[in-house]
């Protein structure tokens, strides 16, 4: 057996798997972390608060199910990316981790990329020389070198004690097994990694150009090798034996792809959890610097994802959940009994809110929602982005409000959808994984809008941790290569576009995409210059 640590944005989920010619899920527990959300566009996590969450739904997932940790022949992770966890020279955060959704770092940015000859906003020739080692360019505000440089010009005092640079599951790695690693596509996403054959690495000229102190950066690993054992302190906190086997794991966009079952060239995924994607596996590194698009390394070394990627996602239907449909779910939940799991009240709350509007036509009755609640990535960048509720009227309700959310996150799953085929050919059918798969009739919506079959796996909510225990796998010898999962990975449902509902939806999206048009420059007059307090506003969990 195998434990796959699944590393969300707001809580872990540790699945115990079996695999020989199939995979199946044996247990799983939950436990959920604090999101601190701060006034000056700051988003950090406690470190620790993912090693607790670790440790105590170890214990809880092997006590419950009467599962000997003798039993367990190796863990692996799945996790959230792009993330800032600086640590000294025992392991220890030198100060909180900062979230891939952190964007304080704009002058930062802007220092480092946007003086003298530009292209895109970016300096020529960095972007050259970017291009021509990564593949990429670190052009977003999200960027973690920009935090890196942000810590280092603001907490000089705490950047003084920094030993190595990690990213979130190399944090867990480390508190294992005492190494300090990163995987391929966790280097990758510091956009200081070489990725030209034979030169695979953290590349010097880059760490130079960029301001990077290169002795900060931790050795790279291999997804599938095992890059240490849980050493004995470790195991008496996990309740695991001490020495068994740590495999590298990946970041969620690397993983949840191989968990889906889309692992040949051309095969193409859509996600939607917290964040949302759509990723086509290719056979070389192509980038698209207009719509910010760039083929990034993976697990699997022969093969790359060509990934675009929208920040909030189903975040969009938990706020909506929050602040639009609390009433109804109030009474909603006097009137039944649903167990104390999480996981279980997760789910109903969100399977009551999909029958509510289920009979909400196609359109919401003419409201279009914008899923920019963080800013935004692809196909455009923007940090001052913002969501709205378009064209409300009298007869405007609720249900079309939330209906109208998630044809907003399809809409722009389907912009990224196009602005790749512009590069590359995506497939037909595609597999839609992650929480928002659970929903048939998000499924339903998501094929209408984007014209084209859409299949799920079963539990699409645990396609990342399927995909970690793949990684294991593979480093355990159990399966012969990661594409393996091509054929372990089998179709649960099926979903056929109506091609009436997609005539209706093809002209809600032309207005969908003006409106970023025409309210870019009102976006940018009313965020770019919001100060609000530096100190902790929002504690998500």
């Amino acid at each position: 057996m195998i434990i796959a640590y699944d590393v969300g944005t707001t809580g872990i989920k540790t699945c115990i798997f079996e695999i020989s010619d199939a995979i199946k899920l044996v247990a799983s527990e939950m436990d959920s972390y604090e999101l601190f959300v701060m006034g000056n566009g700051g988003v950090e996590q406690d470190p620790y608060s993912w090693w607790n969450a670790m440790c105590t739904t170890t214990e809880r997932v092997l006590k419950k199910n009467n599962i000997s940790s003798d039993s367990i022949q190796g863990i692996s992770f799945c996790s959230q990316m792009q993330g800032l966890v600086l640590v000294d020279r025992e392991g220890n955060p030198v100060r909180r981790a900062m979230s891939y959704m952190d964007q304080r770092a704009g002058d930062e940015l802007k220092n480092g990329m946007a003086y003298g000859l530009q292209i895109a906003g970016v300096n020529v020739f960095k972007l050259i020389k970017s291009l021509a080692i990564t593949h990429a360019v670190a052009a977003s505000v999200k960027d973690p070198v920009w935090k890196y440089k942000w810590v280092e010009k603001h907490e000089p005092e705490v950047f003084k004690k920094v030993y190595k640079w990690l990213d979130v599951k190399e944090f867990l790695i480390n508190q294992c097994t005492g190494k300090f690693v990163m995987t391929p596509d966790s280097a990758y996403a510091t956009l200081l990694y070489d990725t030209r054959k034979g030169k695979e690495g953290f590349s010097s000229e880059m760490c130079k150009m960029l301001g990077v102190h290169m002795d900060h950066l931790p050795d790279v690993k291999g997804c599938t090798e095992m890059v240490g054992r849980v050493t004995k302190e470790a195991a008496e906190q996990l309740h695991l034996k001490e020495g068994t086997p740590v495999f590298g794991g990946g970041g969620d966009a690397s993983l949840i792809g191989i968990g889906a079952g889309a692992v040949e060239p051309g095969d193409t995924h859509i996600y939607s959890g917290t964040s949302g994607w759509v990723s086509t596996v290719v056979e070389k590194q192509i980038v698209d610097t207009s719509s910010m698009i760039a083929a990034i390394t993976g697990a699997d070394s022969d093969h790359f994802n060509y990934f675009a990627e929208l920040e909030t996602a189903g975040k969009c239907l938990e706020w909506v959940k929050d602040h639009l449909a609390l009433d109804e779910i109030g009474v909603y939940l006097e009137k039944k009994n649903i167990s104390d799991s999480k996981e279980t009240i997760y789910r109903s709350l969100y399977d009551y809110m999909m029958s509510v509007i289920k009979d909400v036509p196609p359109g919401s009755n003419g409201v279009i929602f914008t899923p920019w609640l963080h800013g935004n990535r692809c196909p455009f960048e923007d940090s001052n982005a913002r969501g709205m509720f378009f064209n409300i009227s009298l007869e405007t309700g609720k249900t079309e409000l939330i209906h109208s959310v998630l044809e907003g996150v399809c809409y722009h799953l389907r912009w990224m959808l196009e602005a790749q085929e512009r590069k590359v050919r995506t497939s037909d059918p595609i597999r839609f994984v992650g929480g928002g798969a659970l929903a048939p009739l998000t499924c339903q919506i998501l094929s209408d809008i984007l014209g084209r079959e859409i299949e799920t796996v079963d539990e699409p909510q645990n396609a990342g941790a399927v995909g970690a225990a793949f990684v294991a796998a593979a480093g355990l010898g159990i399966i012969n290569k990661l594409s393996d999962a091509k054929r372990m990975v089998e179709v649960d449902q099926r979903y056929s576009p109506d091609l009436r509902n997609k005539m209706i939806y093809d002209r809600y999206f032309e207005v969908f995409k003006a409106l970023y048009k025409n309210n870019r420059l009102n976006f940018r007059k009313l965020n770019e210059h919001i100060i609000a307090d530096k100190g902790e506003r929002i504690h998500v969990k």
